[in-house]
């Protein structure tokens, strides 16, 4: 009796690591790579989208087009790729190897979409009477004279703040002047020549008008200029 529970035993063990073996043996570790064809060239499709279908198992290549995946037998494998037809692969069921390498080509999905114009009229009709209705008059021309004028122009420049790339890279440039001149005193501009003919060309052309601090953009020049 003892050797006959003892039996038992052993083919119940025998018969479980069989079908645990059988059921690693039902996993693939599916690799490979996701590319497209350019000019007869393979090219890899970065962070291409890899799932089972009907399920939520998936991942994602790698920015090479590289993946890897745990499939199963008769697993059907999605590959997608944002403008490029979806494509599909049939596990075999014949697959003796726990592992597979498929190399998978994805084609640009073209989408023609028609034509579309639009109209700052609702019809022909809209646009007629504002046609016929326009100011031709030279008052039209004058007022666009008027906000084309360089003084006008370099009074909206000179008031007009900067937005923030402008003041990033203002900020970035004074950094790395100061680590530039770091430990050393700077030149003193003050006695360069250059610097003085920029200034009498500014003064030339009456860039001054009142009592100002001058600073030249490409001497950084410092002088106070008064107006008599």
């Amino acid at each position: 009796m003892y050797l006959t529970k003892k039996y038992l035993l052993g083919i119940l063990i025998t018969l479980f690591i069989q079908e645990v073996s059988a059921q690693k043996l039902d996993l693939i570790q599916l690799s490979g790579m996701v590319m497209t064809d350019v000019d007869g060239q393979p090219r890899p499709l970065p962070f291409a989208e890899i799932g089972i279908l009907n399920t939520n198992r998936g991942t994602y290549a790698d920015n090479k087009g590289f993946f890897s995946l745990a499939v199963q037998h008769g697993d059907s494998v999605v590959f997608q790729y944002i403008g490029y037809k979806t494509a599909f692969f049939e596990v075999p069921d014949t697959l003796r190897s726990d592992r597979y390498t498929v190399f998978q080509i994805l084609t640009k999905d073209t989408i023609f979409l028609p034509q579309t114009v639009v109209y700052p009229w609702p019809n022909k009709e809209y646009f007629k009477q504002e046609f016929l209705s326009m100011d031709v008059s030279d008052k039209m021309s004058e007022i666009a004279a008027a906000h084309l004028a360089q003084d006008r122009i370099r009074g909206l420049m000179s008031s007009t703040p900067g937005d923030g790339g402008e003041n990033t890279s203002l900020y970035l440039r004074q950094q790395a002047q100061n680590y530039y001149y770091m430990g050393q005193l700077r030149p003193m501009n003050i006695l360069s020549p250059i610097a003085w003919i920029e200034f009498f060309k500014a003064w030339q052309r009456g860039d001054f008008k009142e009592k100002e601090i001058i600073q030249c953009k490409r001497c950084c020049l410092s002088l106070p200029l008064y107006q008599n």
